[in-house]
């Protein structure tokens, strides 16, 4: 154990270091010349790529909130006219529902007169009946107290004024 620890701490330089070490600098040479910079220059553009992906995207996210608050605002401005529109629903109904209530309110005024109106006229008709029944009346009772046919002058004078009494609720002359 002895003989191993004195070797290795000293350093032999015979050809085999010397041709490993050419080999090593040639190496280096040939990645410092091709490869490498071919390395960088790929790391290079995919830096640019992602970079420029990176650029697009925030122009991506940038336009998506521009169109999210115009979309709010749309939504916005439809809800106003929406809000609006059944306002107006809303006042269009309630004027209709006034304009049929006062049609309405007409109509039955307009059938409540003419009812009123028929009412009368049937009334003046059922009167003028009862008159010309009393006058028959009278002049019948008139033909068997007096034995007579009246003239036609007298027959009038009579009828109205049995017409008058009867209409004034006095029975007395």
């Amino acid at each position: 154990m002895l003989f191993l620890a004195g070797v290795a701490g000293v350093i032999d330089i015979n050809g085999t270091v010397i041709v490993e070490l050419i080999t090593f600098l040639v190496m280096m040479a040939v990645l410092a010349r091709w490869v490498y910079p071919e390395i960088v220059r790929l790391a290079e553009g995919r830096q640019r790529l992602i970079a420029e992906q990176l650029a697009e995207a925030e122009k991506s996210r940038a336009a998506a909130a521009a169109e999210l608050k115009e979309a709010e605002a749309k939504l916005a401005e439809a809800r106003k006219t929406a809000q609006s529109v059944i306002e107006a629903a809303t006042k269009s109904g309630e004027q209709l529902r006034q304009e049929l209530k006062q049609k309405a309110e007409e109509e039955a005024k307009r059938l409540a007169e003419t009812a009123r109106k028929e009412i009368e006229a049937e009334r003046e008709r059922a009167i003028q009946s009862v008159r010309n029944e009393v006058a028959s009346l009278v002049v019948a009772a008139t033909e068997k107290v007096i034995g007579e046919t009246l003239d036609e002058g007298k027959h009038k004078l009579l009828i109205e004024r049995a017409i008058a009494e009867v209409a004034s609720g006095d029975g007395s002359r």
